[in-house]
């Protein structure tokens, strides 16, 4: 039986820093991804795409900021919304070319995917995760004062606006994901964490102003369809400890044992490796195998020739 690989893509994937953010760079950068994961498909893995949207809702944030006068502003779940559907499109378009060119027939699907979250999640009574635009700090206050934000200065930078991070409850239509997946469909779900829904009393949903982690996400995305492998990829090639000293080493393939330790002496720091290795061990601790690795190295990494691997076995290797 086919292994189900969820593969998480971080925004940076899509618009590299510094880039100009046009279609034609973003587009451009997907449809080299895309080559990649199509040699993922060739293996014969069943695979599942969710991504990034930060530097996207960012800018589609600052648009409607600089537009507010003429366009009204639309809520942060909808801004969510417009950037899963024009990245799905982009991975839809460049990812069926990639598979035609290797002669496979796959289906591809995008799916505009609701997360559900709680709203009695701590998240929410400390906003932390800035969004948008940089602004001097009397214009950040007086945001503040007129549309209700929280804002805060954002590492010498200047001020931004924060939003809630709430953890993920569940991905609303994991069910329909992993049938398509077992018909050998590749779907593309969940991307920027998905769009931020609560439930009501009476079983409703609602969008709620947050922002998802990625990694987050991607994990509950791999628990929800009972994924095999959950590959989080990133811009280097393996993770590290004790990282830019001169004691410093790259991490193969460790045990699951290994990775809660080196958590809990607070190897990853919260701003970039910490969620991706919370959210490895998280899914590892149910079973699975998680991989952290660079893009370009994805297919090599499945076969356990690249990147950092994180299993039940007590096996370690160090490059």
């Amino acid at each position: 039986m086919a292994q189900k690989v969820v593969i998480a893509l971080g925004g940076n994937a899509i618009l590299q820093p510094k880039q100009q953010a046009t279609y034609e760079n973003q587009i451009e950068n997907v449809r080299q991804c895309c080559e990649i994961i199509a040699r993922i498909v060739q293996q014969g893995y069943e695979v599942i795409i969710t991504h990034g949207n930060g530097p996207q809702v960012g800018n589609i944030l600052r648009q409607q900021e600089e537009a507010k006068e003429v366009v009204p502003p639309f809520p942060l779940e909808v801004c969510s919304a417009e950037s899963q559907g024009f990245i799905g499109y982009m991975m839809d378009q460049s990812l069926k070319n990639a598979l035609h060119k290797r002669g496979l027939d796959n289906a591809v699907i995008s799916m505009l995917t609701l997360t559900e979250v709680s709203m009695d999640d701590p998240a929410f009574l400390n906003p932390v995760k800035p969004i948008g635009v940089f602004y001097q700090e009397d214009e950040a206050r007086r945001l503040a004062a007129e549309k209700g934000w929280i804002v805060k200065e954002d590492a010498g930078r200047g001020w931004r606006r924060v939003v809630p991070s709430p953890m993920p409850k569940s991905i609303i239509g994991a069910d329909v994901i992993k049938s398509l997946t077992d018909s050998q469909a590749i779907v593309i779900a969940a991307g920027g964490g998905g769009i931020p829904v609560c439930r009501q009393a009476d079983g409703t949903l609602s969008g709620v102003e947050a922002v998802i982690d990625k990694d987050r996400s991607g994990y509950q995305l791999a628990l929800d369809v009972n994924a095999d492998v959950f590959m989080i990829l990133t811009d280097v090639q393996n993770v590290y400890v004790n990282y830019g000293k001169p004691e410093q080493k790259s991490l193969g393939t460790i045990s699951l044992t290994e990775a809660q330790q080196y958590a809990a002496e607070g190897q990853f720091s919260a701003g970039s490796m910490g969620p991706k290795m919370e959210s490895a061990i998280r899914f590892t601790e149910n079973g699975g195998t998680a991989i952290i690795c660079s893009l370009d190295q994805a297919d090599l990494a499945l076969e356990g020739k690249a990147g950092t691997r994180i299993t039940q076995e007590n096996l370690v290797h160090c490059n």
